[in-house]
């Protein structure tokens, strides 16, 4: 997908934030769409259906984290990626974003050429989504072979159990998206079994020692994610 084919919707009630920030990325090519409050966040996700959404959390008529709450309950918008951009650090107000459905976090104040290099790694989850109903999905020296269930590190085979496999193919679908626990007991385990968030931990373990730490990152209360 081209530049110039994403949609970004930008909603900050701070007009600095919309015009700094919208004029860095329209400047790389993306379709800037900008909204002022929670309400207009809605209004406009619907009707543009962007790619990305970046929201400021804290602002009038309706806050960040009931805006995403409510775009999320709109089919067509279920693959458009979230990102909270907020000066609120405190990891409450991060929980509560993930709860609502953000696939990510941005804490400002972020220089543009940062924000700018976070955005196209998060666009890079389209593509990541693109291809996961593929066959065989490449992420750099990681490849997945779904049908054969088997993987190769750095070009030597490895082989998981049924468990490990769907849980990295999971998370590999959407590189730097955070998965809460719930959605990865939902997605591998289903209703085969009654198992508890500690299941999870010990299979990333597992994974790490095989394919290596750097590869996973907890993000404490919430779940996990594959890190590219």
């Amino acid at each position: 997908m081209k530049k110039k084919d994403i949609k970004i919707l930008l909603v900050d009630d701070e007009p600095d934030i919309l015009e700094i920030v919208g004029f860095n990325l329209s400047a790389e090519g993306y379709q800037v769409i900008k909204g002022e409050n929670g309400e207009e966040a809605v209004k406009l996700a619907k009707k543009h259906k962007p790619h990305l959404i970046i929201l400021d959390v804290m602002m009038p008529k309706m806050d960040g984290i009931e805006a995403c709450e409510r775009i999320r309950e709109f089919p067509q918008l279920s693959e458009t990626i979230i990102t909270f951009l907020t000066a609120r650090g405190e990891d409450y107000s991060q929980v509560a974003g993930f709860d609502a459905g953000a696939d990510d976090y941005i804490a400002k104040p972020i220089k543009p050429k940062v924000l700018i290099s976070k955005v196209k790694a998060l666009l890079r989850r389209l593509k990541s989504a693109e291809n996961s109903t593929e066959s065989v999905l490449t992420i750099g020296d990681l490849i997945i072979y779904k049908d054969e269930y088997k993987i190769t590190v750095k070009g030597e085979e490895i082989t998981l159990p049924r468990k490990e496999f769907e849980l990295l193919s999971l998370l590999a679908t959407k590189p730097g998206k955070v998965f809460k626990r719930e959605e990865i007991l939902d997605n591998v385990w289903g209703n085969e079994v009654v198992v508890g968030g500690r299941t999870i931990d010990v299979h990333i373990r597992k994974l790490r020692e095989k394919i290596g730490d750097e590869s996973f990152k907890t993000v404490k209360g919430v779940g996990y994610k594959f890190m590219d």
